[in-house]
């Protein structure tokens, strides 16, 4: 009886692989979050337009209701404003949002004067800003999980390959150690 063993040569060719692939197919969205939320932190937020609808007088809304949903696709429907979304999110007692937000949205706020609504289009930045804080279509969701389950595995697997090359044991270490000390002085005591 035999036992197969994976050699350390061949599990760190693998790793490789995987790593790559994972990355590469990550690369996108790692672009995304780069772009926007590094112009968002210069002080780009991006902008979104807002455009009056015209509510029937007589138009409520309970923000509070099990059934918010189907009252909104009603409501609309009653209004003749055709417009697509996925879900309702209650923005506080007074505001929802028609998601996704990254494109052409509907804004509802209970005001003393009755419930108002708008078409807020973002711009280009104001999109990627959404879409980067998981404000996009339910499918684009899927795909930031599957990107950020990837990047668990492409993490952990650069550090396993750094650790069972001896050449580079001793870097990966030491960056491994310094990144750590970094992350946990500006978490901590910044």
């Amino acid at each position: 009886m035999t036992t197969s063993k994976i050699s350390p040569i061949k599990l760190r060719q693998f790793l490789v692989t995987v790593h790559l692939l994972f990355a590469a197919f990550m690369t996108p969205a790692f672009f995304l979050v780069a772009i926007s939320g590094g112009l968002y932190l210069f002080g780009n937020k991006g902008q979104t337009m807002a455009q009056m609808i015209e509510l029937p007088a007589s138009a409520a809304l309970d923000f509070k209701s099990d059934t918010l949903d189907a009252d909104v696709r009603a409501l609309l429907a009653d209004a003749g404003i055709t417009h697509r979304f996925e879900y309702v999110k209650t923005r506080g007692n007074d505001k929802i949002h028609l998601r996704p937000t990254s494109r052409r949205y509907i804004e509802m706020n209970q005001t003393k004067d009755g419930l108002r609504a708008a078409f807020m289009t973002p711009n280009l930045q104001g999109s990627m800003i959404e879409l980067h804080k998981g404000h996009g279509p339910k499918l684009f969701k899927l795909y930031q999980k599957l990107v950020a389950f990837a990047l668990i595995i492409v993490v952990f697997g650069g550090v396993l390959v750094g650790l069972l090359a001896r050449a580079y044991r001793r870097k990966t270490v030491i960056s491994l150690a310094l990144g750590t000390a970094v992350f946990l002085i500006l978490a901590i005591f910044a």
